[in-house]
């Protein structure tokens, strides 16, 4: 299966998720209202997710940040409000534990939104496994799955070996949403400000340059 492989959309229209058969790549920027990803499995052709969403005020992703919201602590040496607003969001990992995206403000940071069925997403899922570890602490790699169940997520992080990477269930579609990602594989890429320098498509060549770069 390829790029122009069989492609589930998230659509914002409210009680419908359309699934669209195309390729391509994904465009545009966080929606920035802050948001908790929700926990729990869902088909990709459920009715509209009903995740959890922070009640701070929007803010684009390159906006001053403001209160932070649901996010929790800022990393080490930041204070909550420098805390950029496209990352004031806890989202919680395959493995349950909660994951509070502030904890990266200051650091270039990768999402790299996938679907256990995806076989673009396989193919990417080397590199990443590849890099991710070497770059945890200056250029983190976050993976946000969707559009698929629970038990195939976690599977496809088990054969993929991307454990040493955090990888969150956004099963419900609260993060896809939130970064208007509205098909697989989709990486947005923050620089330290918090601002997107890329969304969109990468293979594993331009991931790797891309990483390197941020990592300086």
């Amino acid at each position: 299966m390829s790029r122009s492989s069989r492609v589930r959309r998230w659509m914002p229209t409210a009680g419908l998720v359309v699934v669209l058969l195309a390729g391509g790549c994904a465009v545009g920027g966080p929606a920035g209202e802050p948001a908790t990803a929700g926990s729990g499995p869902s088909a990709a052709t459920s009715p509209t997710p009903t995740g959890a969403v922070g009640s701070a005020e929007p803010a684009g992703a390159g906006a001053s940040p403001g209160a932070a919201g649901s996010s929790g602590a800022a990393g080490p040496g930041a204070s909550s409000a420098m805390v950029p607003a496209a990352l004031r969001f806890t989202g919680t990992t395959l493995d349950g534990a909660a994951f509070p995206a502030a904890a990266l403000a200051g650091r270039p940071v990768v999402l790299w939104f996938w679907a256990p069925w995806c076989a673009t997403c396989a193919s990417q899922a080397w590199t990443v496994a590849e890099i991710a570890p070497r770059y945890r602490d200056t250029v983190p790699i976050v993976g946000v799955a969707g559009l698929g169940e629970r038990a195939a997520m976690r599977d496809f992080v088990t054969e993929f070996d991307l454990a040493g990477t955090p990888q969150l269930d956004d099963g419900e579609g609260v993060l896809w949403r939130r970064f208007k990602v509205v098909e697989q594989s989709t990486f947005v890429v923050l620089d330290r400000n918090g601002r997107v320098v890329h969304q969109g498509f990468l293979d594993g060549e331009s991931l790797t340059r891309r990483v390197a770069e941020l990592a300086g």
